[in-house]
């Protein structure tokens, strides 16, 4: 896979974009970054990404927002914290990456049809209903909207897993539903707040 290479400027840069990601909680340290490449080295999915973690840090603390929220490198990120372990400056690389990966979903430029946000998105929304995850809705609701043909392969499976009562189709939920939404929405007007 030959990566196209372009010499980045600073006019390309968005200095807001670089205040935001520095001023988030775990991003706050991400100018101590000495650019050692200890985090793409560990990484188990660096060979697949667009960006390596080191480049991808060096272009989100630089402010080049379209090639940050627009890489494959975040949403392939398997959260496997291997990153923030070998980081000798303590980085919090994958809190990074999830920063990121909302950034992404609220502005619209995640990959279309790609699984991961759809999953997050729908993750999130399932949590706020209900207070749970269905997975049974979770996987058809992914299936539907990035792959249907693949959906209809897997009829059968989810069939004889729903005949034998390990997936169900109606959704589980908490009690005291509306409790849990004023956390979130109490959370999500500080994260907007700040």
């Amino acid at each position: 896979m030959a990566l196209e290479r372009k010499v980045k400027y600073e006019g390309d840069c968005d200095k807001e974009f670089a205040k935001w990601v520095t001023s988030q909680i775990g991003g706050d340290n991400l100018r101590h970054c000495i650019q050692c490449g200890a985090c793409s080295a560990s990484c188990p999915l660096a060979l697949y990404m667009d960006y390596t973690p080191r480049r991808l840090i060096n272009l989100a603390r630089e402010g080049f927002k379209k090639e940050v929220l627009g890489s494959f490198t975040i949403w392939l990120c398997a959260s496997c914290y291997a990153c923030r372990v070998e980081c000798p400056k303590s980085i919090q690389i994958t809190d990074i990456m999830y920063l990121l990966k909302r950034r992404a979903i609220e502005e619209g430029v995640y990959p279309r049809r790609f699984p991961i946000p759809v999953l997050a998105r729908e993750f999130g929304r399932m949590i706020f209903a209900f207070g749970r995850v269905n997975e049974t809705l979770l996987v058809t609701d992914l299936f539907l909207r990035t792959n249907w043909f693949r959906f209809l392969n897997m009829i059968g499976l989810g069939l004889n897993l729903m005949r034998t009562g390990r997936m169900s189709v109606l959704p589980d939920h908490i009690e005291k539903r509306a409790e849990l939404r004023k956390v979130l929405n109490a959370l999500d007007a500080e994260e907007k707040a700040s």
